[in-house]
């Protein structure tokens, strides 16, 4: 169905661990605005969509929200590779380190493990489109707060292009809505 290029959508190359950063970023992971539930919500709104332009986009952009998962679990591992148990302690990132290591989970900063109740799919059009508008724009602020506080340009870099794939989403979402 797909074709799968072993490459990240964007590159991630993060030299300096920062397992602080981790912490808030993982919700981009497993949180309730995260890329997880945003390619499940799509990829399921898709089976029930009764316009075939709007059911592609919904398939194009919840695979691409896949790209960005593998994308979010390459900066996290980075950020978390080779850590020693002090900076684990001291980052405050002991508590994820007890029930994953530094292993990648999808979780939300809070520390609140993913749900399905995090994604919608009620089947109308209308309901579908406004709820996945709303998802990109939570998706944003999210990306907008770790940039306030990320001041390291390896992680800054990536996460700059996903928050921009988020308006592009929010853009397609918006066309398909004028014209469903």
């Amino acid at each position: 169905m797909w074709q799968y290029e072993k490459k990240l959508q964007y590159p991630v190359k993060i030299k300096t661990p920062n397992a602080k950063l981790a912490k808030v970023i993982i919700s981009q992971l497993g949180g309730p605005d995260g890329e997880l539930s945003a390619s499940l919500r799509y990829l399921n709104q898709r089976y029930s969509m009764p316009y075939g332009e709007v059911k592609g986009l919904l398939t194009d952009i919840g695979t691409e929200e896949l790209a960005h998962f593998e994308m979010i679990s390459a900066i996290l591992y980075q950020l978390t590779k080779d850590l020693s148990i002090d900076e684990i302690k001291a980052s405050g990132f002991d508590t994820y380190f007890v029930d994953h290591t530094t292993g990648i989970y999808p979780i939300a900063a809070s520390g609140a493990p993913l749900t399905a109740a995090y994604f919608q799919s009620k089947g109308d059009i209308l309901t579908d489109i406004n709820e996945d508008m709303a998802a990109e724009q939570k998706a944003r602020t999210t990306y907008d707060n770790i940039l306030r506080l990320a001041d390291d340009p390896d992680v800054r870099d990536p996460i700059r292009f996903l928050r921009e794939r988020e308006i592009v989403h929010y853009q397609r979402f918006g066309e398909a809505f004028r014209t469903g």
